[in-house]
């Protein structure tokens, strides 16, 4: 079967060695906790997208400060490519648009949340980034 193909972003924020995740607030995964980011627009370079995503759904600013990897997952819908990245705050009072609920969550804590599959790939990677 051939599935369009979803290309998103993701930022890991760290934060006084915290991580923040987000409850998703709509959609089939309504409830399930995500790095929060979205859908990079036509033309737009992955960064970019994570600073104008995370200013849209947060109203916060950050920096991109590395990337930490690649996922794919397939869904019934569509095909998921997410490129995540280790961010830093830079300023803002976090607000939430699009999602239902927040956490900063320790090192011990990060299993603490239901994640949504794609993103619980992302979670052992951010452990050793935190080690």
């Amino acid at each position: 079967m051939n599935y369009k193909t979803v290309n998103v972003v993701a930022a890991i924020i760290i934060n006084k060695d915290r991580v923040l995740s987000c409850q998703r607030g709509y959609g089939a995964y309504k409830g399930g906790w995500e790095f929060p980011g979205g859908k990079i627009e036509e033309g737009e370079a992955p960064e970019e997208a994570l600073k104008r995503e995370i200013r849209e759904e947060l109203k916060m600013d950050i920096e991109v400060d590395e990337f930490l990897m690649d996922v794919e997952e397939d869904y019934p819908e569509f095909h998921l490519y997410m490129k995540c990245y280790i961010c830093s705050l830079k300023k803002g009072e976090m607000e939430l648009v699009e999602h239902e609920d927040y956490r900063w969550l320790s090192y011990e804590e990060l299993y603490s949340v239901d994640w949504l599959k794609d993103d619980l790939k992302v979670v052992d990677r951010v452990r050793e980034h935190l080690r």
